[in-house]
């Protein structure tokens, strides 16, 4: 998590041009449905399995639940994705369950990564990496407050020292989020809207 004042970026315009998380998913499903003519194919079925799930199951906990009805003005939250990524699968529902429990004080979009080069160009992970999700919190003017992302620390962690191997890491990095229990995230949503 860092606190940014990227000063390049028109974040008004990307927020703009975001879609709902009811029309993230409807696409998610269209993509879906076209099957093999997707280049990602082989992953959307898994990623949907694990998004719709959570979308069905998920609690927050009370600290959140707390740290959301304390905001006072609204924030805007802008999320980087795309369907193939496995860890927007893991984090995007919990984004967008914690936007609905603000009662509209957080006001949620999501841009595609692949569509928006400047924009992923300028919140790179580790300052080379386009990983995602990213979350970037804005203010009520679109300026820059904090972002989030693209996983976890721990999780993040394990994937450099397995990226470090040489070896794959979405089998190790699925069971982590498995036994985690979305808690870490929650952690980590906790802090960013404290620091606000």
């Amino acid at each position: 998590m860092t606190t940014q004042t990227n000063t390049t970026i028109n974040y008004k315009q990307y927020f703009d041009k975001g879609i709902s998380y009811e029309a993230y998913l409807n696409n998610f499903q269209a993509e879906i449905g076209i099957g093999e003519e997707s280049q990602f194919a082989q992953y959307l079925p898994q990623n949907w399995s694990r998004q719709s799930r959570l979308d069905r199951k998920l609690k927050l906990r009370e600290d959140l639940q707390l740290a959301t009805s304390n905001i006072h003005s609204p924030i805007n939250w802008l999320v980087i994705t795309e369907h193939w990524c496995g860890d927007a699968s893991q984090i995007n529902p919990i984004i967008n369950k914690v936007a609905e429990e603000s009662n509209g004080k957080i006001n949620l979009k999501f841009v595609y990564r692949d569509e928006n080069e400047a924009l992923i160009d300028a919140h790179l992970t580790d300052g080379r990496s386009k990983s995602i999700p990213i979350l970037l919190q804005l203010d009520q003017d679109y300026n820059l407050v904090n972002e989030y992302g693209p996983r976890p620390a721990e999780a993040q962690k394990l994937v450099k020292d397995i990226l470090a191997k040489g070896e794959a890491y979405s089998i190790p990095l699925h069971t982590w989020y498995a036994k985690d229990k979305q808690q870490s995230i929650q952690d980590d949503l906790v802090q960013l809207l404290e620091m606000k």
